[in-house]
């Protein structure tokens, strides 16, 4: 396990969203008549960091993540999954030609690059660890990678020794594959010097993006108190909401933020300010 950095300050806490790219968002969030070409830009008006979906399906062409940069503020981040060709296809095994082109192409964000994130399938058991493990002896060690496992059977001793060999964060993620109990507990356990969290929802049964649906007081009540536990462990914390978390991402992010005494963007002000973070 890593050594606690309490002693030199509570980490730097990172609040966004999984993706930015939602018509949805248009009224509730961004300002009415916003066009998708400018989401991005209007997004990095109110949070600093966001976790790229589209790497999952496939490696972005060279000047799509050139205009991700040229988008938004020099440091703000993009986290971005590691594509399923290596997750979900080759299942970690014999995969080195697209890890190498995949990193390759995300170092042009330079020190926009955050964590990279290694989602791996829900049928991906402990079974196949010996490739996992292999996988992970592979990873550049200039950069930031973070491991979701969705089988329970993953969260042991054993794995997470591996991880801190490694230096590669468990992300904790609040959905349906492990009790929320559990993670919070492995707040206090972390793999690697910065924490990656990801707020899920239960299913997919929200399909309405534009408004909060659900009542997650309960849940953010909770997260809200380990935080600052995980901010003790670590130098850095990312943090992700998913719009089935609740209905409405950003909203919820929001929701986080005040309870963690942090400014909060009101949406209403969005179109009307530069970026906070220029």
């Amino acid at each position: 396990m890593t050594t606690p950095l309490s002693a030199t300050g509570p980490a730097r806490l990172r609040l966004g969203t999984q993706g930015w790219n939602y018509p949805a968002w248009v009224g509730p969030f961004y300002p009415d008549g916003t066009r998708p070409a400018d989401f991005l830009r209007t997004f990095a008006r109110a949070f600093d960091v966001v976790e790229i979906d589209s790497t999952f399906y496939a490696i972005p062409p060279l000047s799509t993540v050139r205009g991700w940069g040229s988008r938004v503020p020099a440091h703000f981040t993009f986290s971005c999954k590691l594509p399923q060709e290596i997750t979900h296809e080759r299942r970690f095994v014999d995969c080195g030609d697209v890890l190498a082109a995949f990193t390759e192409r995300m170092r042009e964000l330079g020190p926009q690059l955050g964590p990279i994130l290694i989602q791996c399938g829900p049928d991906f058991a402990p079974a196949e660890g010996r490739a996992f493990a292999d996988f992970l002896a592979m990873l550049p060690t200039d950069l930031r990678f973070a491991v979701e496992f969705r089988q329970a059977a993953w969260i042991r001793r054993r794995t997470l020794t591996l991880l801190a060999q490694h230096r590669v964060a468990l992300a904790l993620s609040d959905g349906r594959w492990i009790p929320r109990d559990w993670l919070l507990k492995l707040c206090a356990q972390p793999t690697a010097d910065f924490a990656y969290l990801r707020w899920m929802g239960p299913d997919r049964r929200i399909t309405d993006y534009g408004q909060l649906q659900v009542d997650r007081s309960a849940e953010l009540d909770a997260w809200a108190a380990m935080i600052p536990v995980l901010q003790g462990q670590v130098r850095e914390v990312f943090g992700f909401v998913n719009n089935h978390f609740a209905g409405h991402a950003p909203a919820s992010v929001r929701m986080l933020q005040e309870r963690l005494g942090l400014s909060a963007i009101d949406p209403r002000t969005i179109g009307e300010q530069p970026s906070l973070f220029a």
